[in-house]
């Protein structure tokens, strides 16, 4: 009996002694990790907060490129650090980050489906520009165009030569007159055939 109990002490002491080691370690490895980390740092806090909580309750948030992951859905840009929102700004539109924004410069996904590296340290807003359905409406009548400041488009063809190159002619000819001309701005200067009408580049 004396033995079985002795026995059982001995077990008992060893088992405490363990633990008490493996405690030991944990607060020594927690420890230096807390000592590591600055807890002052706010990119860090956000990382925390966004990592552990729901994308959905950060709608609205503003925030720079590099507090966001990737895959999420923003809208009102920035082209330049502290300039303001520029692109994704027009109803129902959004944008998309495709690559995790850690580098100096976040490729974003823009609604046209053009990709577009920007500057990690431009603010966005997280979420969608609400209103979606504003491209479908339907104007009533001509007038509701003109509230909106849209005036009339006028074609070419049904000018007088006087006020455009495709004007002119015995009944709908599709060409300036007699002479046969191609199609031109009302400047006179093609607008077929990858005709460049811009301003001319700078020879180097």
């Amino acid at each position: 009996m004396a033995v079985t109990l002795w026995r059982a002490r001995a077990a008992s002491s060893a088992l405490s002694n363990l633990n008490n080691f493996t405690n030991a370690i944990r607060c020594r490895f927690f420890s230096s990790d807390i000592a590591n980390t600055n807890p002052y740092n706010p990119r860090d806090n956000i990382m925390n907060q966004m990592m552990y909580s729901d994308i959905n309750s950060q709608i609205g948030s503003s925030m720079p490129l590099s507090s966001m992951r990737i895959g999420t859905i923003i809208h009102n840009i920035e082209l330049n650090p502290g300039q303001g929102g520029k692109l994704v700004r027009a109803a129902g539109t959004n944008a998309k980050i495709l690559k995790d924004p850690t580098a100096p410069y976040c490729l974003i996904q823009l609604p046209s489906g053009v990709k577009k590296l920007i500057d990690s340290r431009c603010r966005a807003t997280i979420g969608t520009v609400s209103n979606p359905s504003h491209g479908d409406r339907k104007l009533r009548k001509a007038g509701h165009s003109r509230w909106l400041g849209r005036r009339p488009v006028v074609r070419g063809v049904a000018m007088n030569p006087v006020d455009h190159p495709h004007g002119g002619g015995e009944g709908k000819s599709k060409s300036s007159g007699k002479f046969g001309k191609g199609s031109r701005t009302p400047w006179g200067k093609p607008t077929k055939g990858g005709y460049k009408t811009g301003p001319l580049k700078r020879r180097k």
